[in-house]
């Protein structure tokens, strides 16, 4: 996603074993190429009226609802959004049920995760939607970098030379770069889409992954056109326009 998502989400207010999670909302959508927009409701007992008067001003491009409303529940919400809008939507809920998990992808929901959950669940979770959604990666999941291709269903590199395959790492690098191209994605933000959250101590790791993936999507790898260093921040892929 070359472009930031909105979401809108009703902002209740949560629990204390939730109120750290909700905390870190923000930045968990930004890692996975989100920008969040709180619904902010006056009156929490009309949770739903409001949040179907924000959607139907508002052009969705992700909801993220819960199942339990102080007004109705997150699955008769679904129902009339679908009524004006097919934004993916992802559920979240305390209920952890197989029936209550079950009925909600049942109605067509993109996905469903439970109470209390880590920011790094929900960040791969959205992530994944919003490329299913909109095709991060690209028109068929394929990046182009001037003449090498990257298949992103396969992990595939192609063009200049022979074909390569990118590994575990170098696709999660890549893949994070890609939905924030053209704008710097930290060396924080990268360790943690490699290293499953924990952003401490691979920096220099971080820096040999980065080399070993410029050999394989670079034409020139001593000196990238698309994978840049930018210094002191991170690394940013460039647009094919050179942005």
């Amino acid at each position: 996603m070359s472009a930031a998502i909105t979401i809108a989400m009703p902002r209740m207010v949560p629990n204390q074993l939730l109120a750290e999670a909700h905390a870190k909302y923000p930045e968990s959508l930004a890692r996975a190429g989100a920008e969040m927009r709180w619904i902010e409701l006056d009156d929490p007992e009309k949770a739903v009226q409001d949040a179907l008067a924000c959607a139907e001003s508002t052009s969705l491009d992700m909801a993220i609802l819960d199942v339990m409303l102080p007004d109705g529940d997150g699955f008769s919400l679904f129902r009339d959004l679908r009524t004006f809008t097919q934004a993916p939507v992802l559920f979240l809920s305390a209920r952890d049920e197989d029936e209550a998990r079950l009925r909600g992808l049942g109605l067509g929901a993109d996905d469903y995760i439970t109470k209390p959950f880590l920011p790094r669940e929900m960040t791969l979770r959205l992530g994944a939607v919003l490329r299913r959604t909109y095709g991060a990666a690209g028109e068929g999941g394929v990046i182009y970098l001037g003449p090498v291709t990257v298949d992103m269903e396969t992990g595939m590199v192609s063009g200049n030379g022979p074909d390569r395959t990118l590994t575990a790492k170098e696709y999660a690098l890549l893949s994070a770069l890609n939905e924030n191209r053209g704008r710097i994605v930290t060396v924080d933000a990268l360790c943690m889409a490699a290293w499953r959250g924990e952003n401490m101590g691979y920096e220099n790791t971080l820096m040999v992954h980065m080399r070993r993936l410029r050999e394989k999507i670079e034409p020139d790898p001593s000196h990238p056109r698309y994978l840049v260093t930018v210094r002191g921040l991170g690394y940013r892929l460039l647009k094919e326009d050179g942005r």
